[in-house]
């Protein structure tokens, strides 16, 4: 062997007494010491591996799901020489065996693989017991509690991670073999225990849709390799709902039934016969509606069908008849004098009303149900803090709400009373398996303001709706040029489009707000105009465009904005004050490289955890990009993770100060925040906002987007990039066509 071809920091260097390099082993045999990076969804894994025999650890690649630090493989396979990464293994079949020496078993329990044992109770057990410590484990685990500082509890906790472990390892030979990785491997078993093989092999399918996390291209993998035909009516009919909820999360309620049939046809690659046949059964068994909605969709094309999932389908209706339920009754407080409520209010807030908000305030204790709309700086704070006290003056209950905690506590911080998310309001159950205030439950209230009701989505407005007592009134605040709803619909829009409901449209800037460039500009984008950019000089401003063509040059600006520049000039804290907004998520300007790069940064924490190929660290800034009702956190939340513990196998993370913790399984739920997208942005306000606008975005680039990202900077905003992305981005005002029919409905009212 020529030692001088070797580079020895690089490649695996066998004893010259086992093996060659020249003439590689097809088996390899060794100790998992690190997985480097694992795709949950491919199941693509590159780990290093300890091998006897070999001065360093080998680099072995391929599909090797649910790898944990301290497994011992036997491995067959392949030596590759890779160009950039040097000689590595292809791993083609392999099988998990239990380690067999001290040392290996003791990596093996502290890996984290078993709940309740750490890197240090690991070292105490395997002093104990040495090579029967597995043994022990598994035939005469009590004699654990004679370790010291082990109790009958954490016995107990060893106990079953144990025997879950077990068991799962008898369903993950046969899952891993068809592509399914520990993090769904175990979602499975927790939802059908033993009967997992059974339940994937008879339909594969069900796992799209009742188990999160696994979507229908995983499920069709599995099915594949189980085979079933491309033409099998489980496919078509999973088929068919996956695209139908792809479509929603785009924002459509409905999609027409021709082009969606064409669409489904295309991604399950089977003839239009098959996928008609699937959308029969599952509108015979109400998973979906088809409703017929000739008079006024010409753009349905000839089958002028809406194919809505049967949720939506209730949820639009819902709307429409609840509005209608509303808006024909009585008010249950006593009727208002408004000329009195206006002269006593404006004494009482000691501020004079302008017209525009005085009209406002006084449809707002006549109307029964009223949308008041505006951008910032118009007046809309004053105006519900006036309601509020005429309301508290004539006795009446009122609520507050908004859809997201930051909303809601800005909400309280500017009125002074009680302010509570949506889901609150609506007094979620984990236990009940929804929301507890409905018809048969509502909300006990006079009145009922919502603020920031451009984020409210279809299925979430037809929920509160269904609690707002027949008598209340109704107000609702938001601005209907900001981005729609993450979710499906496009409700604020619809609802004013339909005049159905009663708008006031606020269009003044007050004379304080006008000296905020940040409002002025926003203002300008809201009429299709470039923002006026500062230069720079001495006195600092609250709005920049720092111009960039080159992409890398610009990631280089924000990370010396965001690490350095605007914490040194601004006197801001880079984690707490600044939040980096991108139009897209891929890209070298996208979220995901943003967080790596800011991450590495600004958080450089030698306690780690990593899940596939995302690291989390200790003091991160995350997102929660899910609602989760049991914890009671939310899509969109920002928190902090606090700690991470390898024994319990558990991640807290802290939003505004409420510790949530998270089992390793769950971080699914959770991606870093130093930089979100714009549509996560929405509802919550920021000190200081930074932007990249480029031509890469043009696809997202449009005037609501730019409108809603500047409307998130609360004493800053920062943009860079290219001015000619900026002018595309003000110019498009094309929104992006969401299939709804709730204007239509309401139009009937």
């Amino acid at each position: 062997m020529k030692l001088a071809q070797v580079n020895f920091m690089k490649h695996p260097i066998p004893d010259q007494s086992t093996s060659s390099l020249d003439r590689p082993s097809d088996e390899l045999e060794g100790q998992v010491e690190r997985v480097t990076y694992m795709n949950e969804e491919t199941g693509y894994t590159v780990a290093r591996v300890t091998v006897p025999g070999y001065l360093m650890p080998v680099t072995i690649i391929g599909n090797l799901l649910a790898l944990a630090p301290g497994e011992v493989l036997k491995m067959e396979g392949a030596w590759e020489d890779h160009p950039k990464f040097g000689r590595q293994f292809r791993v083609l079949s392999h099988r998990t065996v239990l380690p067999a020496s001290i040392k290996g078993i003791k990596k093996y329990l502290g890996s984290g693989l078993i709940t309740g044992i750490g890197q240090e109770l690991a070292s105490r057990i395997v002093r104990e017991f040495g090579e029967k410590t597995l043994e022990i484990i598994d035939k005469d685990i009590d004699k654990l509690a004679g370790v010291e500082g082990i109790g009958q509890k954490r016995v107990d906790m060893i106990r079953k991670a144990w025997a879950d472990q077990k068991e799962i390892r008898a369903i993950m030979i046969f899952l891993q073999e068809h592509g399914v990785g520990l993090s769904h491997a175990t979602k499975i078993y927790k939802r059908y225990g033993q009967r997992s093989i059974a339940v994937v092999s008879q339909n594969p399918y069900r796992l799209a849709t009742e188990i999160t996390g696994i979507g229908f291209r995983t499920a069709d993998r599995i099915a594949k390799q189980l085979g079933f035909e491309k033409t099998a009516p489980a496919r078509s009919e999973a088929g068919i709902l996956y695209v139908l909820n792809q479509l929603s999360e785009e924002g459509h309620v409905f999609y027409p039934y021709e082009p969606l049939v064409a669409k489904c046809s295309e991604i399950l690659d089977v003839d239009r016969a098959c996928i008609v046949k699937g959308f029969g059964s599952i509108t015979l068994d109400g998973t979906i509606v088809i409703e017929d909605l000739n008079e006024h969709m010409d753009e349905l094309r000839a089958n002028k069908k809406a194919v809505y999932l049967a949720r939506l389908h209730v949820s639009e209706t819902g709307i429409a008849r609840h509005f209608s339920r509303l808006i024909s009754s009585k008010k249950s407080i006593r009727s208002i004098d408004p000329e009195k409520a206006i002269a006593w209010v404006q004494k009482r807030i000691e501020l004079r009303l302008a017209s525009r908000q005085i009209e406002a305030v006084k449809r707002a204790i006549s109307d029964k149900v009223l949308i008041i709309t505006g951008g910032p700086g118009t007046g809309k704070t004053t105006i519900i803090h006036a309601v509020i006290e005429i309301y508290r003056a004539v006795g009446a209950r009122i609520f507050q709400a908004a859809p997201t905690g930051r909303a809601s506590k800005r909400m309280m911080e500017a009125t002074g009373q009680v302010a509570r998310t949506i889901h609150r309001m609506l007094e979620f159950s984990w236990q009940k398996g929804g929301f507890t205030r409905n018809e048969n439950r509502p909300m006990e209230a006079d009145v009922i303001i919502i603020d920031e009701v451009s984020m409210i989505d279809t299925t979430l407005m037809y929920h509160m709706l269904k609690a707002v007592p027949t008598g209340a009134t109704l107000i609702m605040v938001g601005d209907s040029n900001q981005l729609p709803s993450v979710g499906p619909g496009n409700v604020l829009n619809d609802l004013v489009k339909s005049r159905a409901v009663p708008v006031i449209e606020l269009n003044q800037i007050f004379r304080q707000a006008s000296e905020s460039r940040i409002i002025v500009n926003a203002h300008r984008i809201k009429q299709g105009r470039l923002p006026e950019i500062k230069e720079s000089g001495e006195n600092l401003g609250d709005f920049y465009f720092i111009e960039q063509e080159a992409p890398d040059k610009a990631l280089q600006i924000i990370m010396e904005l965001v690490c350095s520049r605007i914490p040194k000039r601004f006197n801001m804290d880079p984690m707490e004050d600044i939040q980096v907004l991108s139009p897209m998520h891929k890209g070298e300007l996208g979220t995901e490289n943003l967080n790596r790069k800011l991450q590495n940064t600004l958080n450089p924490s030698k306690m780690e955890l990593v899940r596939g190929d995302r690291r989390f660290r200790l003091n991160d800034k995350v997102m929660q990009i899910r609602n989760n009702y049991e914890k009671e956190v939310f899509n969109g939340d920002i928190g902090l993770i606090k700690s991470i513990d390898a024994e319990k196998q558990e991640v807290i993370v802290t939003y505004d100060g409420k510790a949530v913790p998270y089992d390793y399984l769950e971080l699914d739920e959770i991606v870093l925040a130093y930089a979100i997208s714009v549509h996560k942005s929405q509802g919550s306000e920021y000190p200081a906002v930074v932007l990249p606008v480029f031509p890469q975005h043009y696809l997202l680039l449009q005037r609501n987007l730019i409108y809603t990202a500047v409307t998130r900077g609360k004493r800053l905003v920062i943009m860079t990039g290219s001015k000619k992305a900026l002018a595309m981005g003000v110019k498009n005002d094309r929104i992006m066509k969401r299939y709804t029919y709730l204007s239509e409905r309401l139009k009937g009212l």
